[in-house]
């Protein structure tokens, strides 16, 4: 594999971090074992390996999270111990997690001087917020709340605060999985740009497309232990896949849709006027989701999904009951638990916080939406129903952890994903609403969650996807709809669309919904779905 050094002949130089025989334990677990890599100044480095395979346990040794039981670390060519976050940041290391640690109740500004060491002028910190962000492609508002902020905005704060640090080695955990192409591009832009001045990169994604096309060398990580170094830019997607699960990535087998006669969801004409100065209003939205089909929503973060999803899952009530029906029952001011007795189940973006109590165990989360599941009768908990129903999601969806004891917080995110996704898919739903279902997962992971939402809607589920991945989209959907500043395009069959139709959409240029936008399921998806 290629080294960089300064000029012909001269001698390798000295790494800017190197690790030796990392082991760290858990209990129950060996999340990395004898694990070595090296990363060179001016290096953009991957970090590759499917979900529980020991990616963010490293990259927490490294950062301060853990301290490793075995083995060393170097700075730059010195041993160190790094014990916390600030001695990190002191060094020089700046990391993105996946999982956002930012407080919801403190603007943008004020989360993101609680990462930096030293801030006595808050106006100039606003000012520089806003010029890196927007240099980045990455707009923000430093005066805004996180409370109100998607998650593709949150992703935005996270990857800005990070950047005013100056570090020498940046470590990325997904920074693009909530990104439109051009922010990825922009992103990238910059990421290369520091390259070049010397800075390091560490860089995590299961995207092996970004990885053949930004990185110059990779360490793969299976069960904990390092399983190849490779150069990205000589191999291929499935090269890499095999590296990663060891073996070939399967993909979603769709077979043409079989759709219901009558919408098992229908928003007819919604509109909710956001009293959030940094929401998005919602005008005259109309769709229908047929059961045995899926129907993909697109769209840049921040135009309205939030909202929309929330809507829909009954978080926040329509202003007339009629706008949003499931079969025949008007459920627009009906609460969360009323809607799913009527055969709805929700995936939100929000593995931690929404879609599970971090500190709750695997048993004790599948009862937050299995009451109605035989898991509460009488007012008692059936603790041994709860237990038996978490074990068949472990079992079927593959969700690798010790036991179903264990709390949701432990589990790696693609693994914590894999839960969510399997729990609303077993309580059999006749509509499943999913936000970003495969965010931050791993291939193989989300081959099988694909698999599973496709399973779903064979047996007669309408399922509704709100996702910026136009891949995703493409592989699940039957039908694509875009949303833009709060309004819904047409959904239009995936065989009869394209990525540039609608990539056009995506930035508002759609036409305007016909006079009948919940028209039924057309012959040409039936015939072509698949």
């Amino acid at each position: 594999m290629r080294e960089r050094a300064s000029d012909a002949g001269d001698p390798p130089p000295i790494p800017r971090l190197e690790l030796t025989g990392v082991t760290k334990r858990f209990p129950g677990v060996v999340a990395n074992e004898n694990v070595s890599l090296r990363i060179l100044p001016g290096e953009i480095h991957a970090l590759l390996g499917e979900n529980g395979a020991g990616k963010s346990t490293l990259v927490k040794c490294i950062y301060g999270v853990h301290e490793p039981d075995e083995g060393t670390i170097h700075w730059e060519g010195d041993p160190v111990t790094i014990k916390t976050p600030a001695q990190a940041r002191h060094l020089g290391i700046g990391m993105v997690f996946q999982h956002f640690s930012l407080f919801e109740t403190l603007t943008i500004a004020e989360n993101i001087a609680l990462g930096l060491d030293d801030v006595r002028d808050p106006k100039a910190l606003d000012e520089r917020i806003v010029e890196v962000s927007e240099l980045y492609g990455l707009p923000l508002d430093p005066r805004r709340t996180v409370l109100k902020l998607s998650v593709g905005e949150r992703q935005r704060v996270e990857i800005v605060r990070c950047l005013l640090q100056h570090p020498g080695l940046l470590i990325m955990d997904e920074p693009t999985s909530v990104l439109t192409p051009a922010e990825v591009e922009r992103l990238f832009a910059t990421l290369r740009q520091l390259r070049d001045e010397g800075i390091s990169i560490l860089y995590i994604s299961h995207k092996l497309a970004e990885i053949r096309g930004l990185c110059d060398t990779a360490t793969v990580l299976r069960h904990g232990r390092v399983s190849a170094h490779c150069d990205p830019r000589e191999e291929t997607p499935r090269s890499l896949a095999e590296m990663m699960i060891g073996s070939e990535i399967p993909r979603a087998e769709r077979p043409p849709a079989e759709t219901t006669e009558k919408p098992v969801l229908t928003l007819e004409k919604l509109t909710r006027r956001t009293d959030d100065p940094f929401g998005v209003s919602l005008e005259d939205m109309s769709l229908a989701v047929h059961g045995g089909e899926v129907v993909g929503i697109a769209g840049v973060s921040g135009n309205g999904q939030a909202e929309l999803m929330r809507l829909l899952s009954g978080e926040d009530l329509a202003d007339t009951p009629g706008e949003i029906r499931i079969e025949d029952s008007s459920v627009g001011r009906l609460r969360p638990a009323a809607r799913r007795r009527r055969g709805l189940a929700f995936v939100p973006e929000e593995r931690l916080g929404r879609g599970s109590v971090p500190e709750m165990s695997l048993v004790e989360n599948s009862l937050l939406t299995g009451a109605y599941q035989g898991m509460v009768r009488r007012g008692f908990i059936r603790y041994h129903k709860a237990r038996a129903f978490a074990e068949q999601v472990r079992e079927r969806f593959d969700v690798r952890t010790p036991n179903v004891g264990s709390q949701a917080r432990s589990l790696s995110g693609g693994n914590l994903q894999k839960f969510i996704v399997g729990r609303e898919i077993l309580h059999r739903p006749r509509v499943l609403i999913a936000g970003q279902p495969t965010w931050g997962v791993d291939v193989g992971a989300a081959a099988a969650i694909h698999q599973a939402l496709v399973d779903l809607r064979r047996e007669g589920c309408g399922i509704l996807v709100f996702s910026e991945d136009l891949d995703e989209l493409f592989e699940i959907s039957d039908r694509i709809a875009v949303i833009f500043h709060g309004r819904l395009s047409p959904a239009r069959p995936v065989a009869e669309t394209s990525y540039e139709e609608i990539g056009r959409w995506m930035g508002g240029l759609f036409p305007e919904a016909d006079a009948k936008p919940t028209a039924e399921p057309t012959e040409a998806r039936r015939d072509h779905a698949g």
